[in-house]
């Protein structure tokens, strides 16, 4: 009998226990489980604030989901740590461990997170989009796709350029297309008994006649050096940027033959030898 008094006696102890920690945690359950129900529906409600936004702002549309998962997951990890602190869970530990491995992360990862952070900048700020010509980290070539890590390229040769953000986005870019016009510098040489005047006017009417060469701004045609053996004429045409190969190589191909057919010399390199007997 002694047995079965002991075992009813523990059964109420462990009753009674159970009664008042229900008592005493059951309100804060009910607390924490009603502030996570409300905070999810928060952080849904911010999430699609987010995306409109980004798409009123005119955001990469490559970034909006990105920077929304981003932007859930952080709200929901904060959630989370609030919920479990309210309920009594010791959050002080479980934070340092978190930031513990964040910093290895980040250590181990900084390259990438530096291309990543670059490719974030890139998008929001835009200093070239898809279809752009640029010039940067000693490369040229037409903007094929804006990656979050990477930035492709397709050179003139065809070739595919991959360029890491964090080094277009803390480096020089040279953007051609985004003031709507390209200058092409070209240069050409006539011999020194050439009229120089009439030399500049069939220049001039070369450029004028190509539909690809812009009117505004004018192309400008002028004597840029006197050199060794020929008078060099800087020849400026401006044209859209996806035009820029064309007229470069049709205003040389049209300069030669016009100077050809106007009697002009493009000389040779050439030196005058005198020679003295003693």
């Amino acid at each position: 009998m002694s047995t079965i008094d002991e075992s009813v006696t523990q059964i109420e102890s462990l009753t009674l226990k159970a009664y008042e920690l229900g008592l005493e945690y059951a309100p804060k359950l009910a607390l924490a489980i009603i502030t996570l129900l409300i905070g999810l529906w928060i952080i849904s409600g911010i999430i699609k604030l987010t995306k409109v936004s980004m798409n009123k702002s005119k955001v990469d549309p490559t970034l909006i989901p990105f920077m929304a998962s981003l932007v859930s997951w952080t709200l929901k990890v904060l959630l989370f740590i609030s919920v479990a602190s309210m309920i009594g869970v010791a959050t002080t530990s479980f934070i340092a461990v978190l930031g513990a491995a964040g910093l290895a992360i980040g250590l181990a990862l900084q390259g990438s997170l530096a291309n990543f952070a670059g490719g974030v900048l890139v998008m929001i700020f835009k200093p070239y989009k898809v279809g752009d010509l640029i010039e940067t980290q000693g490369h040229l070539g037409v903007v094929k796709e804006v990656q979050i890590f990477n930035t492709i390229l397709l050179s003139p040769q065809s070739k595919r350029i991959i360029i890491p953000n964090g080094a277009t986005s803390n480096g020089s870019v040279i953007n051609y297309t985004v003031e709507g016009k390209i200058r092409v510098d070209l240069s050409v040489g006539v011999s020194y008994d050439s009229d120089l005047d009439k030399t500049k006017s069939v220049l001039m009417a070369v450029l004028e006649s190509h539909d690809k060469v812009m009117k505004d701004p004018a192309p400008f045609v002028g004597v840029s050096e006197m050199a060794d053996s020929s008078v060099n004429f800087a020849v400026r045409p401006h044209c859209l940027p996806e035009h820029y190969w064309d007229v470069y190589f049709d205003i040389n191909e049209a300069m030669k033959k016009a100077l050809d057919e106007n009697a002009i010399t493009i000389p040779f390199p050439q030196r005058d030898v005198h020679l003295i007997q003693s």
